[in-house]
């Protein structure tokens, strides 16, 4: 598989990191692309003190660059997942607004009806966030907010964030070792 990553400036930097590290070591997939917003950046490395680096299978794509192969319907991207994902970039997305890599690659997923998920780290919600999510829904897209479990009795930060990318994998169907309910 090839999955696109997208990380926008919410806070919850981890989910992404997680998140990448899962993928590149699920031999399932064979590319990951990165692609970060215009503030992502800075909160990564603010909230982990660390960045993302290239390796064999992750590239890093700018996030103007409009030539990257997944801003067309003819690229080869299997799945997309903004993680974290603002209000904001929710926002763009459901208005159809592509102004960036990150919103036209979502559109492209929406139109290519391919695997889209949002991991929102927005909370409360408004009613505004709330008809976003309808929307996207109704066109297709998987929102699922960076609500971690409980049932696996998490005994640390990367075992709770654990039980929202896990999720997430589950989602797209990608073998992981998580937590089953009903599993003894």
């Amino acid at each position: 598989m090839k999955i696109l990553v997208a990380i926008t400036g919410a806070s919850g930097s981890i989910y992404a990191q997680r998140l990448l590290l899962n993928l590149e070591n699920s031999p399932k997939i064979d590319k990951i692309s990165v692609v970060f917003s215009k503030n992502a950046i800075k909160i990564y490395e603010s909230e982990l003190k660390t960045t993302v680096k290239e390796t064999k299978k992750i590239q890093i794509f700018e996030a103007q660059d409009f030539t990257a192969p997944f801003a067309s319907g003819s690229g080869e991207c299997d799945a997309m997942i903004i993680c974290p994902c603002s209000a904001g970039s929710l926002g763009r997305i459901a208005s159809g607004v592509s102004d960036s890599l990150i919103t036209r690659a979502a559109d492209v997923m929406l139109k290519e009806r391919r695997p889209l998920i949002l991991v929102l780290r927005e909370t409360p919600y408004n009613l505004i966030h709330i008809k976003n999510m309808e929307t996207l829904t109704l066109a297709g897209a998987i929102i699922c907010p960076a609500c971690p479990s409980f049932y696996s009795n998490p005994q640390n930060i990367t075992q709770l964030v654990d039980t929202v990318v896990l999720r997430i994998l589950d989602i797209l169907k990608i073998p992981n070792n998580g937590f089953k309910w009903g599993k003894n």
